[in-house]
C-alpha cells in the first residue's frame, strides 16, 4: 500500500474520530487486488473534494453507569476542512455551555445528544453557532482506547500536568462508580490507549477545568494523525476490527475515499485550534448547577470567520 494512502488514513483517523478504520477492510481488499494502477484499483474514481465541509465530532462516556441510548456528549468538536486553502479548523464546544436546545428548551449543550441523538446534537450546534454541519462522527470510550493501542500508542508533549484524585474507574469493571488517582507529569511521553484516555478525559484538579481538557483533546487528535503515518498494510485488518460498535458516522464510503486525496495537504501548522475561553464564555449558575454562559456577540463572529 502506498505511503500516501497510509498517511491519508491517518488524517481520517485523527480528524474524523476514527472513520478511516471503519472503512479499512475495503481499502485493504482494494490494495491487495492486482492492477496496473496505484491506490484503490477496484473502486470507481472519486474526485477530490473542492468545497469546504464541516464535521461534528462527538465523544461520550458510554460505560456501565449510562443507558446506551441516553448518553451525554462529554466532547464536542467542530472540524472544518477547506481543500482549496489547505487549512483545517478545530473548535471545541464546552459541554457545560448553556444554550437553547431545539425542541427541548434551555440546557447544557451536552444534553442535546442525550435527548435527541445525533440529530439533536447537530440541531443544537447549528442553531446556536449558526453554522452548517455536513456530517458527524461519534466515538465511545473504548473506541478511543482501542484506536490508540492499535496504533502502538501516541507521543505527546505534556505542557499542562494532570493531577486527578477522582478519575472514574469505570472501564472493564464490575463497579463503574469507583475512582482512582491519575497523574500525568510535564514533558515528552508515550501513552497507550488507557493513558491517552486519562489524559484527555480527566477534569479534576486542573485550575483551567474543561478548557484545558479541550486543548488536550485537540492535541491528541493531531498526535493520532502523526502515529497513523507509520502504519503498514499488514496492520490494517486488525485495526479495522478494533472498534466493535464504538464508532458511528454519517460519512459514506465515497466521501471517505475522496478525503484520501487531500490528506497529505494538512499538517500541524495548517490546523487552527480554537477553545472558547473567556471572554467568549463566563462562569454562571443556572437552575442550581454550574454552567458556562456564552457571549454570542463574540462567538458568532469568530465562528463566521472560521467556518464560512
Amino acid at each position: 500500500m502506498p505511503r500516501a494512502l497510509i498517511v491519508a488514513l491517518g488524517f481520517i483517523l485523527a480528524g474524523l474520530g476514527g472513520l478511516g478504520a471503519y472503512f479499512l477492510p475495503v481499502f485493504q481488499t482494494a490494495a491487495n487486488s492486482t492492477s496496473a494502477s496505484d491506490g484503490l484499483p477496484n473502486l470507481n474514481p472519486i474526485s477530490a473534494p473542492t468545497q469546504p465541509f464541516t464535521v461534528l465530532l462527538l465523544g461520550s462516556d458510554d460505560d456501565a453507569k449510562f443507558v446506551p441510548e441516553r448518553l451525554n456528549t462529554q466532547s464536542m468538536i467542530l472540524v472544518r476542512i477547506d481543500p482549496n486553502t489547505k487549512q483545517a479548523t478545530m473548535l471545541s464546544i464546552p459541554r457545560d455551555l448553556w444554550v437553547q436546545i431545539p425542541n427541548q428548551g434551555w440546557g447544557k449543550i451536552s444534553w442535546a445528544y442525550q435527548e435527541g441523538g445525533t440529530q439533536g446534537a447537530i440541531a443544537a450546534v447549528e442553531s446556536n453557532f449558526q453554522v452548517h454541519v455536513d456530517d458527524y462522527v461519534w466515538i465511545g470510550l473504548n473506541g478511543l482506547v482501542r484506536l490508540v493501542d492499535k496504533l502502538g500508542g501516541v507521543n505527546l508533549q505534556v505542557t499542562n500536568p494532570v493531577m486527578d484524585n477522582y478519575y472514574p474507574a469505570d472501564l472493564n469493571t464490575t463497579d463503574p462508580y469507583g475512582y482512582y488517582r491519575v497523574a500525568v507529569l510535564p514533558g515528552a511521553t508515550h501513552m497507550d490507549g488507557v493513558h491517552a484516555l486519562q489524559y484527555v478525559r480527566s477534569r479534576h484538579g486542573d485550575a483551567r477545568g474543561d478548557f484545558a481538557r479541550s486543548e488536550r483533546q485537540q492535541q491528541l487528535l493531531l498526535s493520532i494523525k502523526a502515529e497513523a503515518a507509520h502504519l503498514n498494510a499488514a496492520d490494517l485488518p486488525s485495526l479495522a476490527g478494533a472498534f466493535n460498535g464504538e464508532i458511528k458516522t454519517s460519512i459514506g464510503l465515497d466521501k471517505a475515499r475522496a478525503l484520501i486525496s487531500i490528506a497529505n495537504d494538512f499538517s500541524g501548522p495548517s490546523v487552527h485550534r480554537i477553545v472558547l475561553v473567556p471572554p467568549y464564555t463566563s462562569d454562571g449558575w443556572v437552575a442550581g448547577q454550574s454552567v458556562l454562559l456564552p457571549d454570542w456577540n463574540q462567538i458568532r463572529p469568530l465562528v463566521h470567520k472560521s467556518f464560512s
